[in-house]
């Protein structure tokens, strides 16, 4: 399994040959964006959600430093407690911080795609401490050793048989003769499991979906309930979450939460919405919040062309649409970040020179952008990689030449016009059943797609015939 971004091109590769991951792949491609047409089309006027979602987000955004201030304040107000984190290691430390001075052992942790990204659990196991995933997809990846392979459905790449094996090597204190053939009995025994699991543990940890400024709360929205059961059981409650999903106040988080679950799921509104604001419990017992804001080069991000994508509120509509996605799936990124989100932003967090793959991995027909809740104009950013990288003399020797000869054909529009009449001719001539299959030196594009056949003749030359 990929865990480099640079090994994207052979892990890409890989993933289209990988018999196990199409079938996962086309249902994710029949569910996902038939659920979200059909949320969006019942709400009825999406689009003006849409940029109000987004006028908020970009809000947000450019006002980030007086926000988060206001939060800090907030959070202290109620009795909780803010720490702030430059980057991964500053975050797992502030962390471990916590669960030391509060002795804990034993973690739940709710769905958390930023715990993911600072590489928090292999870093509490290191310290003698044993965090355990409640989210059925996160506890099920987390159990076969495999990182998340969507920001949603982190075990969509598995099949339940595969699921059912995992369950038997692990949940070896059940019969090993009981069936596990249909899903509620797979859900059933890892209910069982961590049912006991949130009763032990000393500490919970959960992501956050959005944080308000003036009420000083972190909002989670979960389908399973773990989330509550997380932050609710133990004494010491953690939210680990990204500067970024800083709102102003409940009113524009009301808004972002008509966008959110109808833009991932379909969902008019999530199962549970979960407002965690301070310490909660008995006045007599001592009980603690606490809230990690972790930048981990977000702040960079600011002030370049970027920036919009610090908007996002990880719906995963755009991993959804995205063909490229549909073809390869999650891992093949070697990033916690997939998709045309994570081509958007690895670039700034890790780097052009480890993630320059990611930007260059896409056909730019705009689907990400068109379906994004909150307008980011995802194809822009990504051009803005590629232009980064070519600037900083990164981009491949062959794509750096084949740029070159056609800026040059482009300066010369004689030269230009005769070489693309002569093009298209050829390709109407190796054309078959109306599409292109394959040409000389570019047989990885033409790997999972064909060519639709030109007509043979450029448009200046339809033009003149038929204007």
């Amino acid at each position: 399994m990929n865990q480099d971004p640079r090994q994207f091109p052979k892990a890409a590769r890989e993933a289209l040959n990988d018999p196990m991951l199409r079938p996962a792949l086309n249902r994710m491609k029949m569910n996902f964006a038939a659920r979200r047409a059909y949320g969006v089309h019942a709400y009825g006027d999406f689009e003006t959600l849409r940029m109000a979602g987004r006028d908020i987000r970009e809000y947000a955004v450019t006002h980030l430093d007086t926000l988060l201030e206001t939060f800090e304040a907030s959070v202290t107000a109620r009795g909780g407690k803010v720490h702030w984190a430059s980057d991964a290691e500053e975050a797992r430390q502030a962390i471990l911080s916590i669960l030391r001075e509060t002795g804990a052992k034993t973690v739940t942790k709710g769905k958390s795609m930023v715990t993911e990204e600072i590489a928090l659990n292999p870093f509490l196991e290191a310290n003698g401490i044993v965090p355990v995933e409640t989210d059925l997809g996160e506890y099920i990846v987390q159990l076969r050793h495999e990182p998340p392979s969507h920001l949603i459905a982190p075990a969509f790449h598995l099949t339940k048989e595969q699921v059912a094996e995992t369950f038997r090597e692990v949940h070896t204190e059940f019969d090993p003769n009981r069936s596990l053939v249909e899903r509620n009995t797979l859900v059933q025994e890892a209910r069982a499991v961590l049912r006991a699991k949130f009763e032990a543990a000393e500490a919970g940890i959960t992501g956050g979906n959005l944080i308000t400024a003036a009420e000083g709360a972190a909002i989670i929205v979960t389908n399973e309930g773990n989330g509550d059961l997380t932050r609710l059981l133990p004494k010491t409650h953690i939210v680990v979450t990204g500067i970024e999903k800083i709102v102003r106040d409940m009113n524009d988080a009301s808004v972002l939460l008509r966008l959110l679950p109808r833009s991932a799921t379909g969902q008019a509104i999530s199962t549970y919405v979960s407002i965690m604001a301070g310490p909660v419990g008995e006045r007599d017992e001592q009980r603690s919040f606490h809230v990690v804001l972790v930048d981990n080069g977000r702040s960079k991000l600011i002030g370049t062309e970027a920036q919009d994508v610090l908007r996002c509120i990880r719906c995963s509509a755009c991993i959804n649409h995205c063909p490229v996605y549909g073809a390869i799936g999650g891992h093949a990124y070697g990033a916690v970040y997939m998709g045309p989100l994570g081509a958007a932003l690895n670039p700034g967090m890790i780097g052009v020179a480890e993630t320059g793959h990611h930007a260059n991995a896409s056909t730019f027909c705009g689907r990400c952008a068109e379906v994004c809740p909150v307008m980011i104009p995802l194809p822009k950013i990504m051009r803005y990689w590629r232009a980064v990288e070519h600037a900083q003399g990164l981009a491949p020797k062959s794509v750096t030449f084949g740029l070159s000869v056609w800026a040059f054909a482009a300066k010369h529009p004689l030269l230009y016009r005769f070489g693309a009449s002569l093009l298209t001719r050829l390709l109407k001539l190796m054309s078959r059943n109306g599409a292109v299959h394959s040409l000389p030196l570019m047989k990885g594009w033409f790997a999972v797609r064909d060519f639709p056949a030109p007509a043979g003749k450029t448009f200046h030359e339809q033009w003149q015939t038929h204007r």
